[in-house]
């Protein structure tokens, strides 16, 4: 293809740069799939467990909290506990949804460990859409692992992530990994 041609189809001229692709963060971006109000009807966490741990990228499921892989991860493994009930806010959780959140946090640590070698963990919740939650209507704790020289140049320079997994492989892992109770 000649640099016209690949100019015309949108592929930019060769240089010297490598080119890290990530078309599926282009959803996000553009916040196709993301809730317009508080209805349970329009909520990605109220219909996930209604449908295949696989196609929900469900990494465990308890009685009131389950576990997902995050579908647009800032590290491989960047996962999320989730209340199966609508609840907006940290301080609406019940005492059993609280425990159980706490228990799954925990087996998220030590699955992650298991699975992936995790030096350590950020772990919290952003409590509002002020506060950056991406779905502020329904409450979720993200859990992701971080290893010894993860913040390399890539995303302090580059502002590009690297993930050396597709998510299935990635739930996979870690779900085989998941403590059973």
């Amino acid at each position: 293809m000649t640099d016209a041609e690949m100019e015309q189809h949108g592929v930019g001229l060769p240089d010297e740069f490598e080119r890290l692709w990530t078309p599926h963060r282009m959803a996000y971006i553009r916040g196709e799939n993301k809730p317009t109000g508080p209805a349970e009807d329009n909520c990605p966490f109220c219909s996930i467990p209604g449908g295949t741990d696989g196609d929900g990228l469900v990494l465990a499921r308890g009685e009131r909290v389950y576990a997902l892989l995050n579908l647009y991860p800032y590290t491989s493994g960047h996962l999320m506990v989730v209340p199966y009930r609508h609840v907006a806010d940290y301080t609406d959780l019940d005492q059993p949804e609280l425990v159980e959140l706490a228990r799954f946090t925990q087996d998220a640590m030590t699955a992650l460990r298991r699975a992936a070698g995790a030096h350590g963990f950020n772990i919290g919740m952003n409590q509002g859409s002020v506060a950056g939650a991406g779905i502020a209507a329904h409450l979720h704790q993200h859990v992701v692992p971080r290893w010894g020289g993860d913040a390399n140049f890539m995303p302090v320079i580059g502002h590009t992530r690297v993930l050396p997994q597709l998510l299935q492989q990635t739930r996979e892992l870690i779900a085989a990994a998941w403590p059973k109770h």
